[in-house]
């Protein structure tokens, strides 16, 4: 009986696991918070994750901020002449049925004016609010890594 107990909680954790990195308000479900280590005189940093609408209607995320930046913006990045350019944007529509990956070369939240450099370290974490024009404000906990995930290496052709 014991070792079937030890077994189900083995099998258990790696669901666990998931699941401390899903968040959720209304319809939206935010997954894999991250960021990526950087070195402590870095001007701002970026934070990435993905957005699932289970909704039958879009949703918008309207704005950012975090406690450890004097400011957050909506950033994507686009081909201008030629060249990739980063570029603000004002909100973003998460489709209905669909999702919207925030990553590197894609949409992302930068964090600007940067206040606590010590939540930038590979293992920590920072909050990040999410404000949607319907679902309402979302918190997530960024993780902060030395290496991007495995899944953020296909995410931008979404």
């Amino acid at each position: 009986m014991l070792n079937k107990l030890v077994l189900l909680a083995a099998l258990a954790l790696p669901v666990c696991y998931v699941e401390a990195h899903d968040y959720a308000a209304g319809s939206l479900t935010v997954t894999q918070p991250w960021s990526l280590a950087l070195p402590p005189n870095s001007p701002t940093a970026a934070a990435y994750f993905v957005i699932t609408n289970e909704g039958q209607a879009p949703d918008r995320l309207e704005a950012v901020d975090s406690p450890i930046a004097g400011g957050a913006q909506l950033h994507e990045h686009v081909s201008k002449d030629g060249t990739m350019k980063m570029q603000h944007v004002q909100s973003v529509e998460i489709p209905a049925g669909g999702n919207l990956v925030f990553a590197p070369m894609a949409y992302h939240v930068m964090l600007l004016d940067l206040k606590d450099r010590s939540k930038l370290v590979d293992g920590q974490t920072f909050p990040l609010i999410l404000h949607f024009e319907k679902a309402g404000d979302l918190t997530v906990d960024v993780t902060v890594q030395k290496q991007p995930p495995e899944s953020a290496h296909s995410a931008h052709a979404y």
